[in-house]
């Protein structure tokens, strides 16, 4: 009886051994997942994917001008005086304008009168529209281009003009266009429109030419060539205005 007690508890404890085992052995493999297993790399790797990525700041270009040049002091006197004989002010009507240097117009309007010849009447604008980069409109250079599209466009549009006429004009600022054409008011008026982009900032010269009471008809290759001479004078203004 006593043999068969002891015999018994030994099978007992033997029958455990496979079940402390097993758990033991369950627990170890659930340890060393959780500490540098599978698992625990996934978890790290997830923490890294997650975390936002700070989008770079984009670099807004550096504009070439600044400032623009007094409107009324582009072109110089002799200037003046060669394109408007007559001029009634020398000094040029400056338009107004909130921001000089952004925006600024300059005309000068003159009436030659040559007695029984006749006379003859000129009037010239320049006009300057710069543009600096800005983070959601564009770079200067950029928004001066479409700007002088719009410029050409408008100016092969006018209102009354015939027998236009466009053109690409070399050798003025990094594009150019020249735009002729004619208007019917009283008499007939020959318009010379000069369109440059230098760099950032464009500018627009209107230079027009008419005749009354017998004088002959303004040559219209002379006032073509004036104003192309008159825009390059501008485009020159426009740096000198932003020497340091």
């Amino acid at each position: 009886m006593h043999r068969s007690a002891s015999r018994l508890t030994r099978l007992i404890a033997c029958a455990a051994v496979p079940v402390i085992l097993a758990v033991s052995g369950c627990s170890s493999d659930s340890d060393s997942g959780t500490g540098s297993g599978a698992d625990g790399g996934s978890k790290s790797d997830g923490g890294s994917a997650s975390a936002p990525t700070a989008k770079p700041t984009p670099t807004l270009e550096k504009v070439a001008f600044a400032k623009l040049p007094e409107p009324c002091k582009t072109l110089a006197t002799k200037t003046i005086g060669a394109l408007v004989p007559e001029a009634k002010d020398a000094d040029g009507t400056a338009a107004k304008s909130n921001d000089l240097s952004s925006r600024a117009t300059c005309s000068w309007n003159g009436l030659d009168e040559d007695g029984l010849k006749g006379s003859s009447y000129r009037w010239l604008a320049v006009s300057m529209a710069r543009y600096d980069s800005h983070e959601s409109l564009g770079g200067g250079n950029k928004r001066a281009a479409e700007q002088y599209a719009k410029q050409v466009e408008a100016a092969k549009t006018a209102e009354g003009a015939t027998g236009v006429q466009t053109q690409p004009a070399s050798g003025i600022g990094d594009e150019a266009t020249t735009v002729v054409s004619k208007a019917k008011k009283q008499v007939d008026f020959f318009n010379q429109t000069v369109v440059v982009r230098t760099q950032n900032v464009v500018i627009t010269l209107d230079y027009n030419g008419a005749s009354y009471e017998g004088q002959k008809a303004p040559d219209t290759a002379k006032l073509l060539q004036d104003a192309v001479a008159a825009a390059k004078e501008a485009v020159a203004s426009v740096a000198g205005a932003n020497k340091q």
